[in-house]
């Protein structure tokens, strides 16, 4: 019989952004992978999708209808393991795998970032925490990946079999690493900026936790000194308006560009001379780590994902969110100061190799067959203790 792995999580876009090599790892070692998310996007290395109406809100009904029909999925395949990722992905999978736990299948969760951490709201411990910790029980194998997570869960004493950590989801350092100076000299045209242009950059839904507002105001703060700097701001969300009106205010319209939703991050990511991020909170985030494969110096408010990344003075700047006119002087540094930004660029290039999509795929490989060899070695003793 076929072995055969669920995956589970929200939204089904969140495997192609991140879990293809993992389902490929799988397919590569004879299993049959599942899928369970919502939506009806085709994924490679995929034998079964199930488009299941998983809602990000724990408040939403239709995650009730989920529930249901993720567990029937469950119960009517004979799962070895099923690895469960995202928030509410997490809370459901586990939930309707409670009985089939009982008949051998190990269930992973991922947390990308436990939503009650340092500095979290109050509201976010009282009713994030209990569900996690509750959970954690019905789980073989909880993976976090960053250290205050994994702290956090082995301090606490979550009640899972395992507690592991692994570097993030992983960077694609093919896709994302340096260019050359002709090349980005070109790319700088195509969209229309000079070649001694300061580039800041940031990738992210606006809303409130990623915190654009903070890196407009600092912009504002250095327009005068470096008339020359441009702040790239891609995604989209419901405060972008309002973003866009502070920028009016503060005088700096013309040196913001909002770029909307984009696909091509791996193509203006290297012409630009600075990462920036102004979230509040991050689990690891990946457009840090993307912007260090580019080779980009990062300034950053501190949280438990930016200090795993950015280390200051070696390849940027942590400074605490409510340190504006700091921020702005580190801006300044590096936007008057070409050979510092080299240097420390250059230095991101070295320190994200820790967190490649290679690396952290062995990290999983080895994570996943440390359970194969356990559940070979069970049916092994079940079979002994059958012949005796």
């Amino acid at each position: 019989m076929v072995n055969k792995v669920l995956f589970c999580a929200t939204v089904d876009y969140h495997f192609k952004a991140f879990h293809l090599p993992i389902l490929k790892w799988f397919k590569e070692k004879g299993w049959e992978v599942h899928i369970a998310a919502s939506g009806e996007m085709e994924l490679p290395y995929v034998d079964q999708k199930y488009n299941i109406p998983i809602q990000r809100s724990p408040f939403q009904t239709k995650n009730i209808t989920a529930f249901q029909e993720l567990k029937e999925v469950i119960n009517k395949n004979d799962y070895k393991i099923i690895h469960c990722h995202t928030p509410m992905g997490g809370v459901l999978t586990r939930l309707a795998a409670k009985q089939t736990r009982k008949n051998g299948t190990k269930v992973f969760y991922t947390a990308h970032g436990f939503h009650f951490c340092k500095g979290s709201p109050v509201m976010n411990w009282l009713l994030y925490y209990p569900i996690e910790k509750g959970l954690a029980r019905y789980t073989d194998c909880l993976i976090t990946i960053n250290e205050e997570d994994y702290n956090l869960a082995i301090s606490h004493r979550f009640r899972a079999n395992d507690i592991e950590h692994v570097h993030g989801v992983g960077v694609d350092t093919n896709r994302f690493k340096p260019i050359d100076k002709e090349d980005r000299r070109d790319r700088r045209e195509r969209f229309g900026y000079k070649d001694d242009d300061f580039l800041m950059f940031y990738a992210a839904e606006f809303n409130k936790n990623k915190n654009q507002q903070f890196l407009i105001k600092a912009l504002a703060k250095i327009k005068e000194s470096i008339p020359n700097a441009r702040l790239l701001l891609a995604g989209e969300g419901l405060l972008q308006d309002s973003c866009k009106k502070l920028a009016s205010e503060l005088g700096v319209d013309h040196m913001v560009d909002f770029l909307g939703y984009r696909n091509d991050i791996g193509y203006i990511l290297p012409m630009c001379d600075v990462a920036v991020a102004s979230s509040l909170r991050e689990g690891l985030p990946v457009n840090i780590m993307e912007a260090m494969a580019c080779g980009l110096p990062v300034v950053a408010i501190k949280n438990r994902g930016h200090i795993q990344l950015v280390k200051n003075n070696e390849n940027g700047f942590i400074v605490n969110s409510e340190e504006k006119e700091l921020f702005s002087r580190k801006l300044m540094e590096l936007g008057t100061n070409k050979e510092l930004c080299n240097t420390l660029g250059k230095n991101s290039v070295r320190m994200v190799k820790q967190f490649s999509l290679l690396t952290v795929s062995m990290e999983l490989h080895s994570i996943y067959s440390r359970y194969m060899l356990r559940e070979t070695d069970e049916t092994k003793d079940k079979y002994n203790r059958a012949y005796i």
